[in-house]
């Protein structure tokens, strides 16, 4: 691969297009992407080369990297084309060319462009071939993508420079500074996760990358969980977190319950996904089993240099789980289509309404939300068509209801735009088409009431936090005035309104249930302390609403931020 000449065009089939047009597609479609992505990141190889034989470095010049890695790719080029294709390489290739042209901090520059030599020494033990580079140490550490974290004992914390030597698949690592004893290591290799009796790391000075694995219809199926990549997150490098033995064993028993939910109807309509399209799985914010997981995700990200990885916070269940799987390779497919084609054209101001979303947004995120939460309602639609038991119909009904509701509001913004290209005009208008005909069908009634009113309420609130009240009426989404005192806030009623509760005490509960009057009492309480208080005002406004759809209440709906005293912006 790596002596490739990129001469050929590609050209995307009209068919694997439309595929992916209505929020799905089928393993050509997936194929395709994944084949566009290969061409772009040989692309972003040559380019980064070609800017690194100019910049000073204590370390070997890149071109010896490079002939180690073309070496190995001689000798086993299928893990050596999965090395340079993985998602943390081309999160360290972003950020390394975002750093030459002087738009991302970072450490000491020729130890991350020295990454590559890190990625060389990778390669040599795959193929059992040989190496001979000095590499960056970080704290005595060097990381081995795809393999693990190698600890030189005795050398001291901050930047440094190590030697590596590799031969038939042994590792000799040293330090150019220090004489401290080598350490050696046979045959390193990442290593699945052991959901009972793992040993916990101790000072082998070796820790292996763990992966979670499926069984798959060609044997295993192993998807890194990555705890240690310095490029597993979406910007700058990051510190190891290694996680407990615990924690990467619950990692494993969650994983595996959630694709098999997410494969139980196929892989091929919106909300379905073949679980060895992802590429790997990144932990976030949590190394132990304690304290206890949340119920939901609270934070999940992807990005476009990193194809089908996934940063995510662990939940306690297979279900928050599998919504996020399918969420974050919605928006993996699409990155790689926006490699492709230009959608939009987009002036990066952030001024629309986005339903899932605390902030104003940008168009680009407007369609990246608008094709992730179309396969969530997918996914959702799914979970509604196997429920055996009404609590859970109603659950993921109320789910489906809220996510084609908000996803075809969002579509209709994208399209009365007037910024979307000739593609991007197709590839909106397949979404709405698949939207349309979801939205006509059945929805247990009390489920798609609580969704029209959940989504009631996050735009409301939206309004109250971000749009300055002014007396004359705005004529597009474009003329909004923002607040600059606005601050992130918590979406906590999305999930609290999926299963009422049946003893409801707050405010929010008696309006879950479809007790409007009780809700709009309790509301009162709150907002006689602060009249302008956003999450108890966007209540009252929703629950009088439901109580009166006359014309007072629906001009509280479409400006409820005019009941809030004039602020200065």
């Amino acid at each position: 691969m790596t002596s490739e000449q990129l001469t050929s065009p590609l050209r995307m089939p009209r068919h694997l297009f439309e595929e992916l047009a209505v929020g799905g597609g089928s393993p050509g479609a997936l194929a395709f992407l994944a084949r566009s992505e290969r061409a772009r990141r040989l692309l972003l190889l040559r380019t980064l080369l070609a800017r690194l034989d100019s910049l000073p470095t204590p370390l070997d010049a890149p071109a010896k990297a490079w002939r180690t890695i073309k070496a190995a790719a001689d000798r086993a080029p299928v893990p050596v084309e999965r090395l340079l294709l993985a998602p943390q390489t081309g999160g360290w290739l972003a950020h390394v060319l975002r750093r030459l042209h002087g738009t991302a901090p970072g450490p000491e520059l020729w130890a991350e462009a020295g990454h590559l030599s890190a990625l060389a020494v990778s390669a040599a033990l795959h193929a059992g071939t040989e190496a001979d580079l000095r590499v960056p140490l970080v704290d005595g550490a060097l990381f081995l993508p795809g393999l693990g974290l190698a600890e030189l004992p005795g050398v001291a914390g901050g930047l440094s420079i190590g030697r590596v030597g590799a031969m038939r698949g042994e590792l000799t690592l040293t330090s150019e500074a220090l004489d401290v004893a080598p350490l050696v290591l046979r045959h390193p290799a990442a290593v699945p996760v052991r959901t009972t009796g793992e040993t916990p790391d101790t000072a082998s000075h070796w820790l292996p990358l763990r992966t979670l694995t499926l069984p798959g219809p060609s044997g295993t199926v192993a998807v890194p969980l990555d705890d240690l990549d310095p490029y597993r997150d979406l910007d700058d490098p990051i510190a190891p977190a290694r996680l407990d033995a615990e924690e990467a064993a619950e990692w494993q028993r969650l994983f595996g319950d959630a694709t098999e939910i997410v494969t139980a109807r196929g892989t091929q309509g919106p909300g379905r996904l073949d679980p060895i399209e992802i590429r790997a799985v990144v932990p976030w914010g949590r190394t132990s089993v304690l304290p206890p997981a949340s119920p939901t995700v609270r934070l999940s990200a992807s990005s476009g240099d990193s194809y089908a990885a996934m940063v995510i916070a662990r939940p306690a269940g297979a279900l928050a789980l599998a919504e996020t799987l399918v969420h974050e390779f919605q928006h993996s497919k699409l990155a790689a289509l926006l490699h492709l084609f230009p959608l939009l054209d987009d002036d990066r101001e952030e001024r629309y309404y986005a339903p899932w979303r605390g902030d104003p947004r940008h168009l680009t995120g407007l369609l990246h939300g608008a094709y992730a939460f179309t396969g969530v309602a997918g996914f959702w639609r799914d979970r509604m068509a196997e429920a055996r038991e009404s609590e859970a119909m109603g659950v993921a009904g109320y789910h489906f209801a809220l996510r084609r509701m908000q996803s075809r509001l969002v579509v209709r913004t994208l399209l009365v735009s007037g910024r979307l290209t000739a593609q991007g005009t197709v590839f909106v208008t397949g979404l709405a088409r698949t939207l349309d005909g979801w939205l006509r069908e059945p929805v247990p009634a009390a489920a798609l009431a609580r969704a029209r009113t959940a989504a009631a309420l996050h735009r409301t609130e939206w309004r109250l936090r971000n749009v300055v009240p002014t007396r004359v009426a705005p004529t597009a989404p474009d003329t909004l005035v923002f607040r600059t005192d606005r601050a992130s806030w918590l979406d906590d009623r999305t999930y609290a309104f999926a299963a009422p509760s049946v003893a409801p005490r707050t405010a929010d509960e008696y309006l879950a249930v479809g007790d409007p009057a009780g809700a709009v009492a309790r509301y009162a309480d709150v907002l006689t302390t602060d009249p302008a208080e956003p999450h108890a005002l966007a209540g009252w406004i929703v629950a009088r609403a439901n109580l009166d759809s006359g014309r007072v209440s629906r001009r509280m709906l479409a400006r409820p931020e005019l009941l809030q005293p004039l602020r200065s912006r």
